[in-house]
């Protein structure tokens, strides 16, 4: 640890709290100036990506704050058709606003059958077509799209061409590992999730609640 004295430990308990004080306020102003600035608004390409845990569960949470603001979301998956999720019981229950495909046939090394699975993909992908263009929805999620478009069951050119045509209001949200570099580039957000820990190479099973 260094030795070197801090400003503030050197102040009395009110210094500190009119230093602080000052500081949060300079910070606010900052901010307000840099808001002031952010003016544009449209509907984004949002990637989660990376090995870590958190790329599904994060989009959902983007879907489950977009319901609460009276959205209507449109949901593809591309991977996890045949698994019971604790995500779409829940959006189930909001058949007004929420439409679910539960399209995928499981991942590649439970089908094994490489025929089959880009049969499946391709026909989710022409589902998220529709709903990425239908004015009804103001929020698509792919899920494991990324997972798809790895083992290129899915044209990557016609899906960059396509989200790059999109209608400009509508936001979509693509997850899963290793989002291609050409989807990176074309996206307005992404975020790469890091595995540092998981209990899964502790021996610990999948649990509900926490992965599905």
């Amino acid at each position: 640890m260094s030795d070197r004295v801090k400003k503030t430990d050197l102040m009395s308990e009110a210094e500190r709290n009119v230093y602080h004080a000052k500081k949060m306020l300079k910070k606010k102003q900052a901010r307000e100036k840099m808001l002031k600035t952010k003016t544009k608004e449209k509907g984004l390409i949002i990637v989660h990506t990376g090995k870590g845990k958190g790329k599904s569960t994060a989009a959902f949470g983007m879907v489950f704050r977009a319901l609460g603001h009276g959205f209507n979301i449109g949901i593809v998956q591309f991977v996890k058709g045949k698994w019971g999720t604790g995500e779409r019981d829940i959006l189930e229950k909001f058949p007004k606003q929420v439409s679910i495909k539960a399209m995928g046939e499981g991942f590649t090394w439970e089908t094994q059958d490489r025929e089959r699975d880009i049969k499946a993909a391709q026909c989710a992908w022409q589902e998220a077509k529709k709903m990425i263009m239908d004015k009804q929805y103001n929020m698509v999620l792919l899920d494991e799209l990324n997972i798809v478009l790895r083992y290129d069951y899915i044209d990557i050119k016609e899906v960059i061409e396509f989200l790059k045509n999109k209608p400009k209001d509508i936001h979509v949200i693509i997850t899963g590992r290793n989002a291609k570099e050409e989807l990176i580039e074309i996206a307005d957000l992404v975020t790469e999730m890091s595995m540092i820990k998981h209990p899964f190479r502790s021996g610990i099973k999948a649990q509900k609640g926490i992965e599905f």
